[in-house]
Formats: structure tokens, sequence, C-alpha cells
């Protein structure tokens, strides 16, 4: 499977709320022909009216790829409208937090080569991270098509089993929230040092932005970017020795951060 074959054949796209929206958005910037894409959605916005796609029509009958991109609590009526489409050689790839692959392979077919991605609200800029896992009938081309797909909004990692889907999902999944929590606190903490609440916001948003930034570039590891910009005795040094205390600091509440998401994951998986 290659991008001709998508081309030649068809990409079906089930939803596009947010996360679908930025996924087509990228494709088409990246030189997808909008006549090859064919979108399902109830309520389409006024910009995706306007991109040219196949909207809510009659779909090809074997198209190279579906893209579940529904709401978890969607899936059980709109899986089924394709299941016509499972057990061949047409690939299914999930962005759809919480469902795992058997229910795609109940629904579709144990022999239809399905990908499970899990994707980050950055994903919205093309700053996103997702995670994909394979099942069985997918096989190294599936997944390098579903890489290329999913690239248009950011980084793509590969997992080694389903398992660490949890994981991921306490991780990246949801970490975007832990971060923009941690502007929240930067800014109120600036506030009690005496900033108006505008400026204490733009310099703690900036601030997360730019060290974020500035970690992905670097050669360096954060861990070495700490080092560089602490001055033995310095005021980053005393911020840190409160931020970095073992039982009281920002070690021991992000694990538990992580682990509170990754078993609540688990919860839901196992319903």
């Amino acid at each position: 499977m290659n991008m001709d074959d998508l081309e030649q054949r068809g990409l079906v796209l089930l939803g596009c709320g947010k996360m679908g929206s930025a996924m087509l958005e990228g494709w088409l910037k990246g030189g997808l022909p909008a006549s090859s894409v064919w979108v399902i959605d109830p309520k389409p916005s006024d910009w995706l009216q306007k991109t040219g796609v196949h909207l809510n029509a009659n779909l090809p009958a074997a198209p190279a790829l579906v893209l579940v991109a529904v709401k978890p609590q969607m899936m059980g009526e709109a899986l089924p409208t394709l299941a016509a489409m499972g057990g061949g050689g047409t690939l299914f790839v999930s962005v759809a937090a919480g469902t795992p692959i058997a229910h795609f392979e109940q629904v579709l077919g144990a022999g239809t080569p399905i990908v499970r991605a899990m994707p980050n609200t950055p994903a919205a800029v093309a700053k996103g991270i997702t995670a994909i896992i394979g099942n069985a009938h997918a096989g190294a081309a599936h997944l390098d098509m579903a890489e290329a797909l999913l690239r248009a909004v950011g980084q793509v990692v590969r997992l080694e089993d389903e398992g660490q889907m949890d994981a991921v999902t306490g991780l990246s999944g949801s970490g975007p929230a832990y971060v923009f929590h941690m502007i929240e606190c930067m800014a109120r903490a600036g506030q009690a040092q005496g900033l108006a609440p505008e400026l204490a916001m733009q310099l703690a948003k900036a601030t997360v932005a730019g060290a974020g930034a500035l970690a992905e570039a670097a050669d360096e590891t954060p861990a070495q970017l700490r080092v560089n910009v602490t001055s033995p005795n310095g005021t980053t040094q005393a911020g840190l020795e409160v931020l970095m205390n073992e039982s009281t600091g920002l070690p021991p509440l992000m694990a538990k951060t992580v682990a509170a998401a990754t078993d609540r994951s688990k919860e839901l998986r196992n319903g």
C-alpha cells in the first residue's frame, strides 16, 4: 500500500471534529487530492464544506484506508455502517480513545488490518505525538501508511504491544492537561509575587512553550538543559530545591499523576 494506492482507491474519514479536521487539513496541505477523500460527519463545519472532499456521499466499495475519528460514545452506532469494508484489503486506523483493537475485529472481522492510534490535543496545531500499534493483519506497509498520514499532525511512535496504550494515555494523551495546569499554577505564583494577572499569564505561557521548543530542538537531554541554566546558589537553584524534592516536590507528584491516569485508562478498557 502506498500513497498512489490511497489516491486511486480513496480514503474515508469517519468523523471530522477537531482531530479529524486537523488531520484532513494536514493531508490536503501535503498534496492529497480532495477528490480522493470521503468524509462522513453529521454536522460538517463551514471549513469542511469548502474543502472539496466528498461529504456524506456514497462511499467507495473498497477504499485503501478508513480512518475512524468519532468520539468513543458514538462508535457503537457509527462503526457498523462500515462493516462491509472489513475483512478485505481496506486498512482501518482508529484514533478513538479507549476502544481496543478487539472491538474493531469483532465488528469488522478478525481478518481486517487494524491500526490503533493515540494522538494528543497539540495535533490541532501539528505539534502532537501519536503512538500506534497494529493487529496481526496489519503488515509493515499498513503501519508505514498509518504513520505517514498521522505525521500530518506531529510525531509518531510505534508501540510493542497494545497494553502500552494505557501508559501512553496517562503520559502523552492526558499530558497536555497537566502542562496547561502547570501554566495556570506558574501564572498564579507570579501574581502572588506582585505581577499583574495578564502579565503573569503571558510570562508563564511563553516560558513553557519556549522551554518545550528548546527541549525538542537541543541535542542535550532535558536534565542537562536544566543543569545549564542553574547557577550555583542562584535563583534557579533555590526554586529547583523546592520543585525537585523527592518527598514533597514534582517527582512523586508526577509519578502519582501519570499512574492515576494510566489506572483509569485500564479501568475504562476493562469496563
